[in-house]
């Protein structure tokens, strides 16, 4: 485990938490952006976000990808079914699918956030996760990975760039399919 990228069981809750840190990443989202509609994401607070998820990984399968580095997780990527992620499939959104058919699909799997350690940043630990993502999304009967990055942020430490890059996602072999909202487009590649 000292640099692997393991999909998060239960057994690695610890760590998932440790990465996540007191404030729950991300102002307290414990990565339930697209889990929870607006409604209740208002109404919650960042425990019960931190409660749904971590309930979210006991219930299984893993929703997605740790990345280690000296043993300690530094990076986090959600992964799986566009069913898993509700709001990611949101008519509304950029990153709504192009066959509405594919919302249910378990074979149509999405790539919808990334959070990664601030020591982490900059030295290629997405494009890691995205490979090892698409190797996961192959195992598990996945046909194709989709995800809906962004194109450019002024500063690469924006809260904005939790949806990734669309560079990392071009070299990783993922084209683009359509795009509804600029600077946003939804990617794809067939596994």
């Amino acid at each position: 485990m000292s640099d692997d990228i393991l999909p998060v069981t239960p057994e690695l809750w610890p760590h998932f938490e440790d990465l996540f840190g007191k404030q729950g990443a991300c102002y307290g989202c414990w990565c339930t952006y697209f889990r929870l509609p607006p409604a209740a994401r208002r109404q919650s607070s960042r425990e019960r976000n931190k409660d749904h998820i971590k309930s979210r990984i006991e219930a299984g399968p893993p929703p997605g990808l740790l990345a280690f580095q000296d043993g300690q997780a530094v990076g986090w990527m959600q992964i799986g079914p566009r069913a898993d992620v509700p709001e990611f499939n949101n008519a509304g959104r950029g990153s709504a699918p192009l066959d509405p058919m594919d919302a249910g699909d378990p074979e149509v799997w999405a790539i919808s956030c990334f959070f990664v350690r601030s020591k982490a940043r900059g030295a290629g630990l997405t494009h890691r996760l995205v490979g090892a993502g698409m190797e996961f999304a192959r195992r598990s009967g996945a046909r194709l990975l989709e995800a809906c990055p962004m194109d450019q942020s002024k500063d690469s430490r924006s809260v904005g760039l939790f949806v990734g890059s669309t560079r990392v996602f071009e070299q990783a072999g993922f084209v683009r399919a359509a795009e509804r909202k600029p600077g946003r487009p939804l990617m794809r590649i067939e596994l």
